[in-house]
């Protein structure tokens, strides 16, 4: 998939993980639509890459707003080639310990926003890409979604937030099935330790500690690799049905 005079919706987009692929992949010379709930940020970014930049308020757990940015990218310049989705929170807390059982509401509330918004998102950009014009190629979209390898190696407390991140990547082989006849593809990446701003807030010497576990290279990973990597995904067209881990060979231990 060309990224020049492609549109691109980045759900989750005004900071982090998301903010790098808007400005890696906007550098490429796609037309980038930001959403997120965030609106000083995202205002700002678009500000920022000025021309084929626009933000879009929504929460990813709502069909009205994801479908009026989707729609934002379908009418841009090359209509929505290609959706990123970084939006996501997270929680700590044991399925059970001395304050009681996990909090229902809030291992609800994981789920709504992690699995069933980066759905939300999936299913209203993949139906938005099906009225495309193929490239060459084929294709006629490419969905990237965002997991975590929490997905895989969930730690203490994290049972909440592996199961949401463990749901993105099993939907991934299913929804690039559902979607090949049409040419869309469906690739998920699951990032590691990642210098974002939820990690920015911790001292400066917790965030040292974590990236100290990280084989190599010993560091936290940067969200333009992650960006770099969406990148690749958009403009290979074999990879698909995929969950690509991104961590520098980290598998995390029990805490």
């Amino acid at each position: 998939m060309r990224l020049k005079n492609a549109s691109v919706l980045i759900a989750g987009g005004a900071s982090g993980l998301g903010a790098a692929v808007a400005r890696t992949l906007h550098d490429a010379g796609a037309t980038v639509v930001i959403a997120d709930l965030n609106t000083d940020k995202g205002e700002a970014l678009a500000a920022e890459l000025r021309e084929r930049a626009s933000f879009v308020e929504a929460n990813v757990m709502e069909p009205e707003p994801v479908q009026a940015a989707v729609d934002a990218a379908a009418n841009a310049d090359g209509g929505l080639r290609i959706s990123v989705c970084c939006a996501g929170i997270g929680w700590a807390q044991r399925t059970a310990g001395r304050q009681g059982p996990h909090d229902l509401e809030i291992f609800h509330n994981v789920i709504k926003v992690n699995l069933i918004g980066t759905f939300n998102v999936l299913r209203l950009a993949a139906a938005a890409m099906l009225d495309n014009d193929p490239d060459d190629g084929g294709e006629r979209g490419v969905c990237v979604n965002t997991a975590s390898i929490a997905a895989f190696d969930g730690q203490i407390g994290q049972v909440a937030y592996s199961a949401s991140k463990g749901g993105i990547v099993g939907l991934t082989l299913p929804a690039a099935r559902d979607l090949a006849s049409r040419g869309v593809r469906v690739v998920t990446i699951a990032p590691g330790t990642f210098d974002t701003p939820l990690l920015a807030a911790l001292p400066e010497d917790a965030r040292q500690q974590l990236g100290a576990q990280v084989p190599f290279p010993n560091r936290l990973g940067q969200p333009e690799e992650f960006a770099a990597l969406a990148r690749h995904i958009v403009e290979n067209p074999m990879l698909n049905g995929e969950t690509i881990r991104l961590d520098g060979a980290l598998r995390m231990p029990p805490k």
